[in-house]
């Protein structure tokens, strides 16, 4: 427990702090956010904010997650590894697209291509090493390595690797589209996988997941380090994430479902990123095929914003419902830790 509050605590101090400083480098050498010409026409304002904070959300993960196992009896392991090292992969992934937009002068970095080889590469990368080198369970699970008890092959599993994070990172930087939207969900979401890493540590008879409390520790350091650095993100935003940031925290909540065994609870935990994601694919086929809108504009939180809604109202509600379905993702891994636990008895 010590670990898990010092790992948090670091990560939230890091981050908050460093994030003030990496602000002055930004504004320095004019590092700013190019906003989209078909966004809604209140962006406008945020032209040249200072983007690529995700940088400092990275540095605050990585800082809470080595420190929290000094002086405790916590040990590294490979699965811990493995996550952090993917979400530093993404994050590299969107500093380089970050990098691009500055540059370019443009709100298009990557190409759609070169973005999704390189993203592909992470997940493929994962799926093989949690199978080879950390020994993560290839189960399909929901809130237990045995729950529905459906095991991949080994192609199948990093197909499925491939779906989950792809899909994860993609899905919160869909998001991230207000002042502090990403970062406060996000919270809410990692928190939940720390509680959750936590619980399968103390019952490892049911859950069977020896690494838990080192992948607890990744979960509440990605936490605190998205509450370090909302001080600064919240409305108005001094600072944005970025894709270093979005595409980094999407990675490290599908990597953490994928190595807690918890990858179909997921979409429950993270319900927010889900609906987002799905309402840019309801206007993409409803325009396509019966060329007509069913929001006024995708993502989600900009329709609400044309419809009149302040922006920090339409991020404070989808707080609430993205703290809702946290909630829900927990309450059901609760429950079913009752039906095993009496099982066992």
């Amino acid at each position: 427990m010590i670990s898990i509050f010092t790992a948090g605590g670091v990560a939230i101090l890091v981050a908050g702090f460093g994030t003030p400083l990496l602000l002055r480098f930004l504004v320095k050498w004019r590092i700013g956010q190019h906003v989209r010409e078909d966004g809604p026409g209140s962006h406008a304002a945020k032209q040249g904010t200072p983007t690529m904070g995700g940088i400092a959300m990275l540095a605050g993960m990585l800082a809470g997650y080595v420190l929290g196992h000094v002086g405790t009896n916590a040990s590294f392991t490979r699965s811990g590894w493995l996550v952090v090292l993917a979400v530093l992969a993404t994050g590299v992934i969107g500093a380089a697209d970050d990098w691009i937009k500055v540059s370019r002068r443009r709100s298009l970095g990557l190409n759609k291509r070169a973005k999704a080889s390189l993203q592909l590469a992470v997940a493929i990368g994962f799926g093989l090493a949690a199978m080879y080198w950390a020994g993560i369970d290839r189960a399909v699970s929901f809130t237990r390595f045995d729950f529905p008890n459906f095991v991949l092959p080994v192609g199948w599993y990093v197909l499925w690797c491939v779906l989950v994070i792809v899909g994860g990172s993609n899905s919160v930087n869909l998001t991230d589209g207000l002042d502090g939207l990403a970062a406060g969900s996000s919270a809410f979401a990692f928190s939940c996988l720390a509680l959750i890493g936590y619980w399968q540590f103390r019952h490892f008879g049911i859950y069977h997941v020896s690494h838990a409390i080192d992948l607890a520790l990744v979960a509440v350091s990605m936490a605190g380090a998205c509450v370090g650095f909302l001080w600064w993100n919240a409305a108005p935003a001094r600072i944005m994430m970025g894709d270093t940031g979005s595409l980094a925290i999407g990675t490290g909540i599908a990597c953490l479902g994928l190595s807690m065994n918890v990858t179909l609870l997921i979409p429950i935990i993270g319900g927010l990123f889900v609906v987002v994601t799905l309402s840019v694919v309801i206007q993409v086929i409803a325009f396509r095929i019966f060329h007509t809108r069913v929001f006024r504009m995708a993502p989600l939180h900009h329709h609400f914003e044309l419809l009149g809604w302040p922006e920090t109202t339409v991020t404070v509600r989808f707080w609430i419902f993205s703290g809702l379905c946290t909630a829900l993702g927990l309450g059901l891994f609760y429950a079913d830790y009752l039906s095993a636990s009496g099982t066992l008895r």
